[in-house]
């Protein structure tokens, strides 16, 4: 099989043939079954997601196609000679040497043959970390990618993927889309990440309920038919129960229903009977609210001239910002350019090295850790909320812990349970749960997003919304920074922070319309030098006598040269007076004006550099 970097396209490996088909997959863990006859096709060149609520069993699924867990019942028939290699959702423990020594053991060590190591190099290359490094030594994200590659050094032909994006900058996940997309392997991946999901995925499987349903369709369009299709049996079950109800009705007024001629409702009955106790219901959505302490006062924080690093590299510099109560901040950078110690330093919790931070008055902060520090090993869920209480109370009103528990899916039985039963998904559950019983008016949210299935993180950006105090939030899901964030902290290069007013989609525009004009300004400054350059050649080959006199300004450079000052003067008050528009609430709302506004200031900065230019150019005339 070619490499899964080939440029040969999908359709020519087994067009319309499947390389896997699950037939009848059937897994039970007690209670209704976690996998229920499961079946669908997996065809060369598919990007399949699965998508499903948390505990669903996406996870569980993936073990089973890889081979690492059998089912109860069902088949798997493979292609011929189909490798499988799978990424997981959690990075391991046990991995030790080198990146080099991680990405080759997918391919059976530094022993294999010419192929798969010239293969494994080629990947190796692709992550842009050391092969020398020891993997120990790096972060989370950048662990996660080393993993990818060693999933991609099996050369495979089915490439599961577990949250491959979770621990990953927005960098990071614009390369990994890059990559998938480009794949000639087939691709099942497990994402809760919209943006990822929106540019890869060519179908969807939905697993709900133990049955997986296949929609040929990418993301919006699935959303859009399942929606349709949930709202149609929903109506169906609705006209079910009503005649199941009227047919109990029957069977209860006697006599007239055991008489020979009814046999046969009898029996229908029976059978309805069944088929509504056989019924599963969706999982339910979180029930979330906030708790929602006394309002701060209108400054939150004041930050100036702050300036902080770490082993002499610059984290933040030189920054000064303003945050008032209700505003809504998103956060975002390279892993490990200092996001969280921003966090920090807005908090008060890290003093900076120089610069002043001015905290607000009344501040109650909820801080959502994405360690999950909060959260207490050693104890039950219920242990974890009430703190030996029985009640705990929420905007005034007092709630059992159980019933509280409840509004965020978990059962009675799960909840006196120990944490480390818990998933991934339902450990964020949890520290939300844990977050929201306390009264705040600061919440802060430090990667809030990862292992959270769609519809929670849709009903955590409802609550966000209507939330009355102010908004932290550190996170690198595209989706969720434009349905939350009013106005992006970015930090860039050499600790810079550039505010952006809007999501994450408005920052990016504005930082690739920055590049742009970056760009053009070094091209026309470098053909500036090999201007002078060329003339100042020239001028060194003539002799005294040849020297050019000097040239001086004409009646119309002179009028141009006196008129530019008060020119310059203008474009500077109009960018001035379109970034104090930026700046006002009433415009956070207005995508339209904020979109007209950065145009006529980049348009506006454009002509001001145009005009310094020429200013230069007629002064140096004299």
């Amino acid at each position: 099989m070619t490499g899964v970097f080939s440029g040969i396209p999908p359709v020519f490996y087994f067009c319309g043939m499947p390389i896997l088909s699950a037939m009848n997959i059937t897994l039970r863990f007690g209670g209704p079954p976690l996998l229920d006859k499961v079946s669908f096709d997996i065809e060369s060149g598919d990007r399949i997601c699965l998508v499903g609520r948390n505990g669903e069993g996406k996870s569980t699924l993936l073990k089973i196609l890889s081979g690492d867990m059998k089912a109860d019942s069902g088949d798997i028939v493979k292609r011929s000679g189909l490798k499988i290699s799978r990424m997981i959702q959690e990075i391991p423990a046990h991995l030790e040497g080198t990146v080099r020594d991680v990405v080759f053991s997918g391919v059976g060590g530094a022993a294999g043959d010419g192929h798969h190591n010239a293969h494994a190099e080629a990947i190796l290359g692709k992550t842009g970390i050391a092969a020398d490094a020891l993997f120990d030594s790096l972060s989370g994200g950048q662990k996660r990618r080393v993993l990818f590659a060693r999933a991609l050094a099996q050369d495979p032909d089915l490439l599961l993927l577990d949250e491959p994006t979770n621990h990953l900058d927005i960098p990071a996940i614009q390369w990994l889309e890059g990559i998938v997309t480009r794949l000639n392997c087939a691709v099942l991946f497990v994402s809760h990440d919209r943006a990822f999901v929106r540019r890869t995925a060519t179908r969807i499987f939905e697993l709900d309920r133990g049955r997986v349903r296949s929609w040929d369709f990418p993301y919006d369009k699935f959303v859009q038919f399942r929606d349709q299709a949930l709202a149609e049996e929903e109506k169906a079950n609705a006209l079910f129960d009503k005649k199941l109800a009227e047919e109990e009705v029957w069977i209860r007024k006697g006599i007239q229903a055991r008489r020979t001629r009814n046999e046969g409702r009898v029996r229908a009955l029976i059978k309805m009977r069944e088929e509504r106790a056989a019924r599963r219901s969706r999982v339910g959505n979180v029930n979330m609210q906030i708790t929602e302490a006394e309002k701060s006062g209108r400054l939150v924080a004041r930050l100036t001239d702050v300036n902080y690093s770490y082993d002499g590299s610059p984290l933040i510099s030189n920054l000064t910002t303003e945050i008032f109560r209700g505003d809504r901040i998103g956060i975002v950078g390279p892993n490990g350019s200092g996001k969280t110690t921003l966090l920090r330093l807005i908090l008060g919790e890290l003093a900076p090295e120089s610069g002043t931070v001015r905290l607000g008055t009344n501040l109650q902060v909820a801080y959502f850790d994405q360690m999950r520090t909060r959260l207490r090993e050693d104890k039950s869920l219920v242990e974890n909320i009430g703190d030996g209480q029985a009640y705990i109370t929420l905007n005034g009103v007092k709630r059992h812990v159980l019933s509280y528990l409840q509004d965020f899916l978990f059962s009675a039985d799960r909840a006196r349970g120990p944490i480390s039963a818990l998933s991934g998904g339902e450990r964020n559950r949890l520290l939300l749960a844990c977050l929201f019983s306390h009264p705040s008016n600061v919440l802060v949210l430090d990667e809030p997003t990862n292992d959270l299935d769609m519809e929670t993180l849709d009903l955590l950006a409802d609550l966000i919304a209507d939330y009355k105090g102010t908004v932290l939030t550190v996170s690198h899901d595209r989706a969720f920074l434009d349905s939350v964030a009013t106005e992006i902290l970015a930090i860039e290069e050499n600790g810079n922070v550039f505010e952006a007013v809007g999501g994450y989609s408005d920052y990016e525009a504005n930082r690739k319309q920055r590049e742009k004009e970056a760009a053009s300004a070094a091209r026309a400054m470098a053909e500036r030098e090999q201007t002078r350059g060329q003339q100042g050649s020239v001028a060194a080959r003539a002799t005294p006598a040849e020297a050019p006199k000097k040239k001086k300004r004409s009646y119309n450079e002179e009028r141009e040269y006196a008129a530019l000052p008060e020119k310059i003067e203008a474009l500077e008050a109009e960018i001035a007076q379109r970034q104090t528009e930026l700046s006002k609430p009433e415009v956070y709302t207005n995508a339209v004006r904020i979109v007209e506004l950065q145009g006529e200031i980049a348009e506006r900065e454009a002509a001001l550099e145009r005009a310094y230019l020429r200013f230069e150019e007629l002064d140096a005339l004299g």
